[in-house]
């Protein structure tokens, strides 16, 4: 059971909501998964244009479903909660007999709620325990990979996931600093990473400790392994004309959703000159978004932190 208690004050701003749905081409029949619930404002703009369909949605977060089955209530007839990592989403559509989806839509921000409550350690704005973890059941939490791996392995890390320049330097200090006592807080790691860089670096743009921070948490959640398995699955279990819509925050996400949908559209490899294909390769989608979608002024205004995401859209043949 989640140690959180406020599931009544989740709240996720659902970026892009507008103009995923409204990909979607939502059947009042057709099934349809939420493959990161969050605050539930997809969901409840999808659930709202069922009626005899289905709604599967999932999340990770014991928080976020609780919050989202009061703030759903109205349409509980039309929604199967499932709480786990939606690169299981082969699994679960088994479990529940389903053979195919007509659409599903996948936000991978980090709630509100997540990042502004101290206790979940996500956010390097508030001193609180190393966690991160989005699933709280789960072994692994931002203090062990801090002070568990090695100053490689950080470095790697650091640099991979939040393709920070400064990755060597601020291994190198979070080594030095648990030589003494363990790293404990959100707030003794962005002193760390502060310490590590040159004073010009801590100047404007981005906070000094947020790409550090992404690549913890992208280490701590196997982001970006999860991500690649979960967009396989669910084009593959993608009725014909069933659309999925991925909205990402980070270019590390963005080109494998890109480039995923782009290896699906691929048809024949063979060279021109074959009388007929050898390679069996056919194609499994149409991309719908040449170019990613991004965000208008108005939702700009309303939530800065949309800033950086885009929306990628295809459609199973």
């Amino acid at each position: 059971m989640s140690r959180n208690t406020g599931a009544s004050d989740f709240t996720h701003y659902s970026v892009l909501l507008e103009e995923t749905v409204s990909a979607l081409c939502v059947k009042g029949d057709g099934i349809y998964a939420d493959l990161t619930l969050g605050g539930g404002g997809h969901s409840e703009r999808i659930a709202s244009q069922l009626t005899t369909g289905r709604l599967i949605c999932v999340d990770a977060d014991e928080t976020a479903i609780e919050a989202s089955k009061l703030r759903l209530a109205g349409y509980s007839d039309r929604i199967t909660y499932v709480h786990s990592f939606n690169d299981r989403i082969g699994e679960i559509l088994d479990e529940l007999g389903v053979p195919a989806l007509d659409g599903a839509v996948a936000d991978l921000g980090v709630s509100s709620f997540q990042l502004d409550n101290a206790e979940r350690g996500f956010s390097y704005m508030h001193d609180a325990p190393l966690d991160m973890r989005m699933d709280e059941s789960a072994e692994i939490s931002a203090y062990d990979v801090v002070n568990g791996k090695s100053e490689e392995e950080l470095k790697k890390i650091l640099y991979i996931y939040g393709e920070e320049s400064f990755a060597p330097r601020i291994a190198a200090a979070i080594c030095r600093a648990r030589q003494s006592s363990p790293v404990k807080t959100t707030g003794e790691l962005t002193e760390i990473i502060k310490s590590a860089m040159p004073e010009k670096a801590k100047v404007g743009g981005h906070h000094p400790a947020k790409r550090s921070f992404q690549a913890i948490r992208i280490a701590v959640n196997s982001e970006l392994d999860r991500l690649q398995k979960m967009l396989d699955t669910v084009i593959d279990r993608l009725a014909p004309g069933g659309i999925l819509a991925v909205i990402s925050f980070h270019s590390l996400e963005d080109r494998i959703v890109k480039n995923t949908f782009a290896e699906a559209a691929k048809g024949c490899t063979c060279p021109p000159s074959f009388p007929v294909c050898v390679c069996g390769n056919k194609e499994k989608v149409k991309i719908i978004t040449k170019k990613p979608i991004l965000p208008g002024d108005a939702e700009l205004e309303e939530n800065p932190r949309s800033r950086s995401a885009k929306l990628r859209v295809c459609r199973k043949l």
